[in-house]
């Protein structure tokens, strides 16, 4: 198993995509491993179409959830990891579009090495659950770069 802890990034936030950064997420901080930053980017609640920027520190991830109403995800910065319960891990590259169908468990984050940013929004987000469980392990993290690797 390969140990990214030792790999020293640079502590400022680039700025990888034309999209804001946001305030630090400690909002949600305790589903996530690493630092991460949110800035929404809609705010007119009539049009049912909530949209934010999430940045994610290298080696940054949230932990497995779903969501009751699905999730969409595009890619705008860096070089992210997206994987779904049971299946491998793939590598998340600027411009590729994610759709995730509503309870299906998986999780979503920077690689060791970069920075990562997507924009984010839920179907039926007015009556869309977020569902938190358990934390990804070192040991799940370190076999998604394996597997994306070949």
């Amino acid at each position: 198993m390969f140990n990214f802890k030792h790999i020293k990034m640079k502590t400022e936030i680039p700025q990888i995509s034309a999209f804001p950064t946001g305030e630090e997420n400690t909002g949600f901080a305790q589903y996530f491993t690493g630092k991460s930053w949110l800035a929404p980017l809609t705010n007119n609640k009539d049009l049912n179409v909530p949209l934010a920027n999430v940045i994610f520190e290298p080696g940054c991830r949230n932990n497995w959830h779903s969501h009751t109403g699905g999730q969409l995800l595009i890619v705008v910065g860096g070089a992210g990891l997206y994987q779904e319960r049971g299946k491998p891990a793939k590598l998340l590259k600027v411009g590729e579009v994610i759709e995730i169908a509503p309870h299906v468990e998986h999780w979503h984050g920077a690689t060791a090495t970069s920075w990562f940013s997507h924009l984010a929004t839920n179907g039926s987000p007015s009556k869309n659950e977020n569902i938190w469980l358990e934390t990804v392990t070192d040991e799940d993290y370190d076999l998604a770069h394996q597997q994306i690797q070949k």
